[in-house]
């Protein structure tokens, strides 16, 4: 491998455990997250630079991260760090268990808290059970 190749190895590594921290996650959790696809030492090896993560591998470690995107750890997006706080990778992994009207109610309040000048995006439509129309939720 070039230099630049071992940087972008490590770099990838780095963003990994960053990422695996901020949830507060050992190896060996990270690896059952993925329904131990992943092994902790290839996880550690990933995170050390000494071997080089595919797309595949970012794929499912940022799905069972929940708090970085596959092309944040390849390091794709070079637009500042993305990993979440553990407090907002915990928000996000609550908000991603419950079902879509729990989903909604949380925007809701999101929406009710935020600043105007910092405006979400609108609410989704939702169909009411037994009806043919949509209602949005405000």
């Amino acid at each position: 491998m070039t230099d630049s190749e071992l940087d972008l190895t490590r770099r990838i590594g780095l963003r990994l455990r960053a990422a695996r921290h901020a949830r507060r996650l050992s190896l060996a959790e990270l690896a059952a997250l993925t329904g131990d696809l992943y092994s902790k030492s290839r996880i550690s090896n990933y995170e050390q630079g000494l071997r080089r993560l595919s797309v595949e591998g970012a794929r499912s470690l940022a799905k069972a991260l929940g708090n970085v995107s596959a092309t944040h750890l390849l390091c794709l997006e070079d637009n500042g760090d993305f990993a979440l706080s553990a407090d907002e990778a915990q928000l996000l992994d609550a908000f991603r268990r419950v079902d879509a009207d729990w989903q909604r109610r949380v925007l809701a309040c999101a929406r009710a808290v935020q600043p105007e000048e910092l405006e979400l995006l609108p609410l989704p439509s939702r169909r009411h059970r037994g009806a043919n129309r949509s209602a949005t939720v405000s």
